[in-house]
């Protein structure tokens, strides 16, 4: 599609894609996730949007399995900008060319965006500038004008981030709105949930929430997984976020094993685990946090070789990631 002919943006949040089953998930997550993706770029084909993927396409940043990248390369069809994100770059904030994201970079999938590298054209008829910081890049205090005619009006700039922003109900955040200079809108990723915008003079600090559902969490109960719809006007732009199609909370995850062990004895410790081994995740989720909470009942010696044990298991299950689980 030539940039001529977009209307705006479609900003997808940390779709964590992996080949195997994370946490606490029962159904067919690969499948699912990838279904998301492809409903996020049918919708901006629909809408003539540019996507935007800010950071954390994959969960695991290597080793992911071929045929997950094949059906990347075939959805990645069209134009793609974004960023990396903590999960796509292995242990170094640099991303190199041993991690998943650095071939598709390579093969035109997806621009990479950078202070260096924005991306620039019209969209809505209007000259557009998108600029973006990956994972624990700076972000600038201002962006040069794009060059234009006064005919075209004023230029848009647009930052796409992946950083900890302290947005309202956000604690861990260390990097606080502030105005850019050129810029009018900045969209973080990397925070899981949509978080309430922030007003910093004439930029406006946007965090979506991810595309999807990972963790079992209260948090992850409340999640509407969603993408932003950045609409760009002649003078101006809209913003609203459009729901994705997924399941109730229930139907994807297991509800956790509740049943405490200490004061009925070993006979139910055993049940628990039986009742564990029916709803087992691929990464050892819930074994972990029922050993933790029901080990205590046992000798040192016979505790610490259950731990041991689990430990040894999970750490091979999760080696195996390249082996899609379903």
């Amino acid at each position: 599609m030539p940039d001529t002919a977009y209307a705006g943006l479609l900003v997808i949040g940390d779709p964590h894609l992996e080949g195997r089953q994370p946490g606490f998930r029962k159904d067919d997550y690969p499948e699912v996730i990838l279904g998301k993706l492809k409903w996020c770029l049918d919708y901006a084909a629909n809408y003539r949007l540019l996507p935007a993927i800010v950071g954390d396409l994959f969960d695991k940043p290597r080793d992911n399995p071929n045929w997950m990248l094949g059906r990347l390369f075939d959805l990645l069809a069209g134009e793609v900008i974004g960023l990396y994100g903590n999960h796509d770059v292995h242990y170094n904030p640099e991303l190199t060319e041993h991690d998943s994201f650095s071939l598709l970079v390579k093969a035109g999938r997806i621009k990479l965006l950078s202070a260096d590298s924005p991306w620039r054209g019209a969209i809505g008829g209007r000259p557009v500038v998108v600029g973006g910081a990956s994972y624990r890049q700076p972000i600038p205090s201002r962006i040069d004008p794009l060059e234009t005619n006064a005919a075209a009006g004023p230029p848009l700039g647009i930052w796409l981030t992946h950083h900890d922003i302290n947005m309202p109900g956000y604690d861990e955040g260390w990097i606080k709105p502030h105005e850019i200079d050129g810029v009018e809108l900045v969209v973080n990723g990397h925070i899981h949930r949509r978080l309430e915008s922030v007003q910093a003079g004439k930029t406006l600090w946007v965090t979506p929430g991810n595309i999807s559902r990972r963790a079992r969490s209260d948090a992850t109960r409340v999640h509407v997984p969603a993408v932003l719809h950045v609409e760009v006007t002649a003078d101006s732009f809209t913003l609203s976020h459009v729901t994705i199609p997924h399941q109730p909370y229930g139907e994807v995850f297991y509800e956790a094993v509740i049943a405490e062990t200490t004061d009925s004895g070993s006979s139910a410790f055993v049940t628990g685990l039986a009742e564990l081994q029916s709803r087992r995740t691929a990464s050892g989720a819930g074994l972990m946090e029922f050993l933790e909470r029901n080990l205590s009942q046992f000798e040192p010696p016979v505790a610490d070789e259950i731990m041991n044990l689990a430990m040894e298991v999970t750490a091979n299950v999760q080696g195996e990631s390249g082996n899609r689980v379903v």
